[in-house]
């Protein structure tokens, strides 16, 4: 295990009941940085998120979180490990507050250092405290989202297209806020937005039917001319 690794997988195999999704998908995610998993529609990397958090158990493979074997663990004990999960539905609890939306995220805690943080990090949501969380713009609800995951204070937090259905003008500015979340931990990010995703990441893996297709840095990548071809309809 590296000191500037915080996260192994190898040879991970999972699915859905018969149905394999993953085949012998490999990473790693350093202790700070964000690493984009990039892939069209049905590529896999959903199902590669909820087999790291542990909403799926694997069918083969490791994956080590900090050093430690944690393939066979529940997602409760992966988060208290430090893994930070945001779903790309159904990650915020629609009838609730904004402001109860975090207290659930901070688990019962009175983390007022934490609350401070992430109000100062999203502004947009030290506005929108007593409002229904339903009511929010799609943006709101990624901000929120993402805030509610880091009141756990994860050591890798993973996005699952915190962009989708967001207006053009928030996504610049979740961007950034992922530039900025990246400096402090680690980020796997799931995204559609290419480009967007090759800018925050430092390094990047695309998948194609289950498959690790193409890596390397987010440059290399970038102008990788089988990029497109893997991400393709």
């Amino acid at each position: 295990m590296s000191d500037t690794t915080l996260l192994e997988v190898d040879g991970l195999c999972a699915g859905y009941g018969r149905s394999q999704a993953l085949f012998s998908v490999s990473l790693r995610a350093p202790v700070r940085g964000a690493i984009a998993v990039l892939g069209r529609n049905g590529a896999g990397k959903s199902t590669l998120l909820k087999a790291l958090f542990g909403e799926l158990m694997p069918m083969a493979g490791a994956i080590r979180l900090d050093g430690a074997a944690v393939e066979t663990e529940p997602a409760e004990r992966r988060v208290r490990r430090g893994l930070g999960y945001v779903p790309q539905e159904h990650a915020i609890f629609a009838k609730l507050t904004v402001r109860e939306n975090l207290l659930l995220g901070a688990a019962g805690r009175s983390d007022r250092a934490g609350m401070d943080y992430v109000l100062d990090f999203f502004p947009k949501l030290a506005q929108r405290l007593p409002q229904t969380a339903g009511t929010l713009s799609g943006g709101e609800r990624k901000m929120l989202a993402i805030a509610r995951a880091l009141l756990g204070r994860p050591r890798l937090l993973m996005l699952d297209e915190p962009t989708e259905g967001v207006w053009v003008g928030v996504i610049e500015e979740i961007a950034e806020r992922l530039k900025q979340l990246a400096q402090e931990m680690a980020v796997i990010l799931v995204e559609q937005h290419i480009e967007l995703a090759l800018d925050v990441a430092q390094h990047a893996y695309v998948m194609d039917r289950g498959h690790i297709a193409l890596q390397g840095t987010a440059a290399s990548v970038k102008g990788d001319p089988q990029l497109m071809h893997h991400l393709a309809p």
